[in-house]
């Protein structure tokens, strides 16, 4: 493992880079990764962030957007930057399967390999951990990260600043789940100060949903809404015909969960959809209700204690019954 002063030595001249993150990157995926860039470049670092796979058009205004290059769009150039990186920064995952095929060639790369992320469970791939499961978000430890590990604060600019607030607003869910500390508040003010508009990034992240993400959440808030109030648990289930009859895409899924959710008797919701190559499932909670323990023993998953993801083989109606069959084994938890 590399220790603080030999990254820092290692940093302190131009260094071929490469920035990644999971798969489906969210705002904090993007953010942490586009803040990491725009940090690095005032430094001279040859620095290209590489996602997996496409990611939100509600997230493309981010500075440096338009160099980030989609692994599943251009593999060859990819591969041959990973191949060529001296330093690799994982943020906001912790194991290589949650980058797809991107991760083999990370795994095989010679690169240091960064990992700054706020997950349960890391894997053993890296050469630097900057990690905290109590963190709000992975953008708040890339913060952390320059302006403490490597005491570069002042070069927290308004491209830095601005990235790294959409990061934490997003995973907090604006600032209002249980993990948005004080501290939290402290690192969004300083982003402000640094340049961040607050106002705008909510504008830009939440109030730019197309005429059919709209009718798409209608559909599923009225006709794939389930409620279960003997487990105190709300599902919507989305076939594949609905998501091609409102041609939905990259992100417009996003947050739907969260409203199941919403419900007062809700403590857990499921939002259960098939994407024909498999189904997938993202659960939300309230409370000390573990979310991630359903993901990871049941679908292949995992995630935070109320926030996690899954998939599953079988089909969407298969799926839903296995997430049924499993509730009567958490009723305590549910009925508090």
């Amino acid at each position: 493992m590399l220790d603080l002063a030999s990254l820092t030595d290692f940093l302190s001249q131009p260094r071929k880079v490469v920035i990644t993150t999971h798969h489906k990157p969210d705002g904090d995926a993007m953010g942490s990764s586009l803040g990491m860039y725009n940090y690095l470049i005032q430094q001279g670092h040859h620095a290209k962030v590489i996602t997996p796979t496409d990611y939100p058009d509600f997230l493309t205004w981010m500075p440096g957007n338009e160099e980030v290059i989609i692994f599943t769009e251009n593999q060859e150039l990819s591969a041959q930057l990973v191949a060529e990186a001296e330093i690799i920064f994982c943020l906001d995952f912790n194991s290589l399967n949650r980058i797809n095929e991107l991760g083999e060639l990370v795994r095989a790369s010679n690169a240091y390999k960064v990992m700054i992320d706020h997950h349960l469970e890391p894997e053993d791939f890296d050469d630097y951990r900057h990690w905290d499961i109590k963190a709000c978000a992975a953008a708040q430890l890339v913060y952390t990260f320059i302006a403490d590990q490597l005491n570069n604060k002042a070069l927290i600019n308004k491209d830095v600043a601005t990235c790294l607030y959409t990061g934490i607003m997003t995973d907090s869910g604006s600032f209002r789940l249980p993990n948005t500390t004080s501290e939290v508040h402290r690192i969004a003010a300083e982003l402000i100060d640094a340049g961040a508009n607050n106002s705008r990034i909510h504008e830009l992240v939440y109030n730019s949903a197309s005429e059919n993400r709209l009718r798409f959440l209608g559909y599923c808030l009225a006709n794939c809404l389930e409620i279960l109030p003997e487990y105190n648990t709300a599902i919507i289930a989305v076939s594949k015909q609905d998501i091609q009859r409102f041609d939905v895409n990259t992100g417009d899924t996003e947050g739907i969960v969260n409203y199941a959710l919403s419900i007062a008797s809700i403590r857990l919701a499921a939002f259960i959809v098939d994407r024909s190559e498999k189904v997938k499932l993202s659960l939300r909670s309230k409370d000390e209700f573990p979310a991630n323990e359903i993901c990871k023993k049941y679908f292949a998953g995992g995630g935070h204690r109320n926030a996690a993801g899954g998939q599953s083989d079988e089909s969407l109606e298969a799926t839903v019954e296995k997430f049924k069959s499993i509730l009567p084994s958490y009723k305590k938890l549910l009925i508090q």
